[in-house]
């Protein structure tokens, strides 16, 4: 058999059709849990997440002393998870908004599978929330909401 193995998108601007790839790659699927967890927060604290930036990173930065992260790094075993990066102005009405990053490479590799990677991503972006704004994680996200 020969031909395409998937087919393409129908531009109609163009009227061409685009390569659709076949699947996504792993990092654009940890991309998705992470922006699942962030829209799963948004509906109860859209106010207070509104200037806050996410991002994802594969794998997180040396400590910058021997044996610790500073106290916005989520850690597993001194494995960091993720980290919250405060706000920061400039002194003229500028500055830089709050950022939570999330580090893939070590919340894959504490996942059996894809829910169970789901549910830790989502574990780790409520407890980066919740140090943004200062409460409980279980405020954040109440356990069986």
């Amino acid at each position: 058999m020969r031909g395409r193995l998937a087919p393409g998108e129908l531009d109609e601007r163009l009227g061409l059709r685009r390569a659709v790839p076949l699947a996504r790659s792993r990092a654009e699927q940890f991309d998705d849990l992470v922006l699942d967890a962030v829209e799963q927060l948004e509906e109860r604290w859209a106010g207070e997440l509104a200037g806050v930036e996410f991002a994802v990173e594969d794998v997180p930065p040396l400590p910058s002393s021997e044996s610790t992260y500073d106290p916005n790094v989520v850690t597993d075993s001194d494995v960091p998870l993720a980290r919250l990066v405060q706000a920061a102005g400039d002194g003229r009405g500028g500055g830089t908004p709050a950022r939570i990053v999330v580090y893939r490479r070590p919340l894959e590799a504490r996942s059996a599978d894809r829910t169970e990677l789901a549910d830790i991503v989502l574990d780790v972006v409520v407890e980066e929330v919740a140090q943004l704004l200062g409460i409980d994680p279980d405020e954040v996200d109440p356990p069986g909401a």
